[in-house]
């Protein structure tokens, strides 16, 4: 299948790399790409050649979260425009998260909002030394609701409260240090470390790497069933903050490159 975001390919061992192939943008979200990570996820897991999947981004960002355009489309989308497009990411998310096979993030760079949470959703999680991280969407008058469950799991309710609120920009050592990464490594490291990894996974007998990721889910309390309720909780939430006088405030600010009149309300009384 030809694609417009994503370049795909499936090595002789089963290994299918997914590159999002968005250089220009960062490798940010929009409609295709999100449909066209979730087709290829979809494919994988019944596809018994592929052993694994590993994601990453072409050029210097692993994915700088919802494309600038895409955004602007959803400043006039209705409330349920925007339900339904937060469902189709939603279901990327987790098609990712309950993939039957392994997953690596091969984290090339920088990766913000849903970038991260792609991140989270993944088995193995190896960065470079130099990415950065951010969930900045409570400065547009958002929350980073569909990506939550991924992310809480990841760093756990003590740094969620912090990152979720600040939305502060934090590094490679932080991100390894509340759970987001499990190895940080220099550019020049980077393949052969995934490589590595790639390797030891490979040693598992596949129906029991399925299984040993089913009762992870198991005995930790969740699956893609009851995730999909959640899922339209989320997705409803982000699409009320979208149309809120708030978040089209900061969605504005945002697309005109400008100060959320919440900033300046508050310089204002320094």
């Amino acid at each position: 299948m030809l694609m417009r975001t994503l370049t795909s390919n499936t090595d002789k061992r089963g290994v299918l790399t997914l590159c999002m192939n968005r250089p220009e943008v960062h490798n940010a979200f929009d409609a295709d790409m999100i449909r066209e990570l979730t087709s290829e996820l979809k494919s994988a897991d019944q596809d018994d050649k592929v052993r694994m999947v590993v994601i990453t981004g072409a050029g210097s960002c692993f994915s700088a979260g919802a494309d600038l355009n895409w955004m602007r489309g959803l400043v006039n989308a209705s409330e349920e425009e925007n339900e339904r497009d937060a469902l189709r990411l939603a279901e990327l998310m987790r098609s990712l998260n309950y993939l039957s096979k392994p997953t690596i993030a091969r984290v090339n760079g920088a990766a913000f909002g849903g970038g991260l949470g792609l991140i989270a959703a993944c088995d193995i999680t190896i960065a470079v030394d130099t990415a950065r991280f951010g969930l900045t969407e409570a400065r547009l008058g958002l929350v980073p609701a569909v990506i939550s469950p991924y992310v809480i799991r990841r760093m756990g309710e003590t740094y969620a409260r912090r990152y979720f609120l600040s939305a502060e920009r934090f590094d490679s050592e932080q991100a390894k240090r509340v759970g987001l990464l499990q190895e940080t490594v220099t550019a020049e490291e980077l393949d052969n470390v995934v490589e590595s990894n790639i390797r030891e996974l490979l040693k598992g007998g596949p129906n029991a790497v399925a299984h040993c990721k089913q009762v992870i889910f198991k005995i930790a309390g969740h699956s893609a069933d009851s995730q999909e309720i959640t899922d339209k909780l989320t997705a409803k939430l982000i699409a009320n903050l979208r149309v809120s006088p708030e978040g089209q405030e900061g969605l504005a600010a945002f697309l005109e490159k400008r100060t959320p009149q919440w900033v300046k309300d508050n310089s204002s009384n320094e």
